[in-house]
């Protein structure tokens, strides 16, 4: 109970977002101290910030004059940049990557997030990204082509941007990119990238695939920039338009360091792994042929998927799907990565591994290849004997491999200079548009 004051005060009030509102505590003991004190007859003024209102643009213009007897005045804020993540892929090493991304750049821009949520997604998913971090679920958002909810989830997003008002939007994945880049005219800088072109999806029949790169030549024609995670993916961009860049993945260093440092390290035997769906992407038909020519060798997969049953041999694991920490405490007591997918962007999963300077064994394809240099700082393979060779090389030591790996993510693959990039390829486009 507050004590009674026989003198009228007059009260301002700095520092809270705005009132009335429940943008946080503060606006909530703000606007329950200033209530109480008008109520004993004090004069209190409330210096409410300008700017966009978290709880939706439709609460920007009520700019009040007095609230429960509280004198309300609206000031100018400098408000950070708003970029809008537009993702539907939102699952598996896109997720890693949005996470990552989205919690380094909050700290300079005022980050939203437009997103599907996926089986992969992890349930708890809005726990891993800052609280800054705006979510939006896209409720229309599908893998699969779907006429009906494909339009739906173009308005959708459309409405969405027009709530938000970005400065530039960023899409992620092809779906996104097919559906941003036809809803929005490029009149507000926008990038895509694709982490992985449909086109090049091998379980996709030819005539789907060229349906894929037929929409993806079309919408390379819009005002948009392709920002590619790999120099093998940007070299396929190219075909399609010269608005182009990339920036290579990065991974959080700090993150992953301070999981390895809680993980308890015991023996075990000689040990080969993957992480990622049992899809036909990722071919476990080969992972499973690999670990049948070598029984003496523990073989783990690390997730779950539908072509789970394609892995038959008696020496291999199955995780099924675990939480992250989980999944790199799998990983720390293993000795080789394996990855024999049919194609990539550029996996999170391989510079993680590289990081924690396990022996990465890959496939000989886009992406794999950009960062693992066959004989230098890993083993590229094009057939099963080649697996198979490299695997029993990594038996006998390959601490020179490991070193080289790891280094080359401290220098090149890691979150802070992927942002940075990013950063200045956002800020280009808004200077930019603000001079043009």
């Amino acid at each position: 109970m507050m004590a009674q004051c026989k003198e009228k005060l007059n009260i301002a009030m700095f520092g809270q977002k705005r009132i009335p509102s429940r943008e946080g505590g503060v606006e909530i003991v703000v606007e329950e101290l200033c209530s109480r004190m008008v109520a004993q007859g004090h004069n209190v003024t409330c210096y409410n910030r300008g700017g966009h209102h978290v709880s939706g643009s439709e609460y920007d213009s009520k700019r009040l004059k007095e609230y429960k007897g509280i004198r309300l005045k609206t000031v100018p804020t400098i408000e950070k940049k708003k970029i809008l993540y537009i993702v539907e892929a939102m699952g598996g090493g896109v997720f890693t990557y949005i996470v990552d991304l989205a919690n380094e750049l909050v700290n300079k821009y005022d980050m939203y997030i437009a997103y599907a949520v996926r089986k992969q997604t992890p349930k708890n998913y809005k726990d891993y990204f800052d609280k800054r971090i705006h979510l939006i679920e896209v409720k229309n958002f599908g893998r699969a082509i779907n006429p009906t909810k494909d339009i739906a989830a173009f308005f959708e997003v459309k409405k969405i941007a027009a709530e938000v008002k970005p400065d530039v939007i960023h899409l992620h994945s092809s779906k996104a990119g097919a559906i941003g880049r036809v809803a929005f005219d490029g009149k507000i800088p926008m990038f895509y990238t694709p982490h992985g072109y449909s086109f090049l999806m091998e379980n996709c029949n030819p005539t789907k695939r060229r349906v894929f790169k037929l929409i993806e030549s079309v919408c390379a024609k819009r005002n948009c920039t392709t920002i590619s995670c790999s120099v093998g993916e940007h070299q396929e961009t190219l075909k399609l338009t010269k608005n182009a860049a990339y920036v290579n993945n990065g991974i959080n260093m700090k993150e992953l360091q301070e999981i390895v440092n809680q993980t308890e390290k015991v023996a075990h035997p000689f040990t080969v792994f993957t992480l990622g769906r049992i899809c036909y992407q990722k071919n476990p038909t080969l992972f499973n042929t690999i670990a049948e020519l070598l029984p003496d060798v523990r073989f783990v997969w690390i997730g779950d998927g539908e072509l789970r049953e394609e892995l038959k041999s008696k020496n291999i694991e199955i995780s099924g799907w675990v939480d992250r920490t989980t999944a790199i405490k799998y990983a720390v007591n293993a000795d080789v990565f394996l990855l024999s997918s049919r194609w990539e962007g550029l996996p999170i999963s391989l510079l993680e591994s590289m990081y924690m300077r396990k022996v990465c064994v890959v496939s000989n394809v886009i992406g794999n290849r950009d960062v693992i240099h066959n004989g230098e700082n890993g083993f590229v393979c094009s057939n099963t004997e080649e697996f198979v060779k490299a695997i029993k090389e990594a038996q006998n030591g390959a601490d020179g491999f490991t070193e080289r790996a790891y280094q080359d993510v401290l220098n090149m693959y890691n979150t802070k200079a992927m942002a940075k990039q990013y950063s200045e390829k956002y800020d280009k486009s808004i200077n930019t548009r603000g001079t043009a």
